[in-house]
């Protein structure tokens, strides 16, 4: 029997969170900034989050510390269970799903009306852009960090172009949402960074 791809997928993730599970606790510092700058004067008492890809729960467990209530979802039953694990006594404000994202729609989440908040980082699936985009609410935004090409010219990291953003490509797939920050910047990662905004309708 000859194992799907995703499951070659799930099982390198699941090697990963195994081989070094401490490397997966730290928040990426991005997250802070958009927190401090962005998140908190829109929502200063919390709200809904999506964190997708969000593996042990580094970024997950932080914004519920922060008072939110995080929907986590990953392809990895390790990562996962590490986040569980993590979480201790903020488990009940994170909702866990194990699940594969490249078959990700919006409406699977349960909440129809979006999430104030949708996450990503370090995690590139072109083709689910629009359903990342529509889980954002009206108001909503979408804090999103990820590698750009240049990182196959460093060291460490993805090399595979399907995983790795073309210069203002992040921009071009968030199409439609007002960019409130994005930056492109090359040091030991090449990343790309953005925090965007779902806007209201106008009221007629």
């Amino acid at each position: 029997m000859s194992v799907s791809s995703d499951d070659d997928e799930r099982e390198r993730w699941n090697r990963k969170y195994r081989e070094a599970p401490e490397a997966w606790r730290v928040p990426d510092p991005f997250l802070k900034l958009a927190f401090s700058q962005y998140i908190l004067p829109l929502f200063p008492h919390g709200g809904r989050a999506l964190d997708l890809a969000g593996g042990a729960g580094r970024h997950a467990i932080w914004l519920a510390k922060q008072g939110w209530k995080v929907t986590l979802i990953d392809i990895s039953e390790t990562g996962v269970e590490q986040a569980r694990r993590n979480a201790r006594s903020l488990a009940p404000h994170i909702h866990f799903v194990v699940d594969d994202l490249t078959r990700f729609q919006a409406s699977q989440t349960g909440f129809k009306t979006g999430f104030d908040l949708v996450m990503a980082f370090f995690y590139l699936e072109r083709k689910i852009f629009p359903e990342i985009v529509r889980a954002v609410r009206p108001g909503g935004l979408l804090v999103y960090k990820t590698h750009t090409l240049a990182q196959a010219t460093l060291a460490g990291g993805p090399k595979n172009p399907a995983h790795l953003l073309k210069p203002g490509e992040l921009l071009h797939l968030a199409a439609g949402l007002r960019i409130l920050h994005y930056q492109e910047r090359k040091a030991k990662k090449a990343t790309a960074e953005l925090v965007a905004r779902k806007e209201a309708p106008r009221e007629i």
